[in-house]
């Protein structure tokens, strides 16, 4: 079912450079592989809606909400990387 051939394409696809070792082990691991979601392919699933989430999802960020903050001077009080009242940081090529 997965021969060595089928593994060297899916090498080549994701850039792998493998061994001719690395890919006989991988075509067991990907027999195996393929025997498993054989499988999950004989599980009635036909009452099951589809989920892509496992666990329920929720926003868990804080609201967008206006506050105070530290005044400009403050702020820059601590640094010695500031530049015409900025903060400098380090230089990006």
């Amino acid at each position: 079912m997965i021969g060595k051939e089928t593994v060297r394409k899916v090498a080549q696809v994701a850039r792998l450079s493998l061994t001719e070792k690395e890919i006989s082990d991988f075509s067991g691991d990907m027999k195996s592989i393929i025997s498993a979601f054989e499988k999950l392919s004989a599980v009635d699933t036909e009452k099951t809606k589809p989920s892509f989430q496992p666990v329920e999802i929720k926003n868990i960020t804080r609201k967008d909400v206006v506050e105070e903050s530290l005044p400009h001077e403050e702020a820059m009080a601590n640094t010695k990387n500031r530049e015409e009242g900025h903060f400098r940081g380090p230089k990006v090529v």
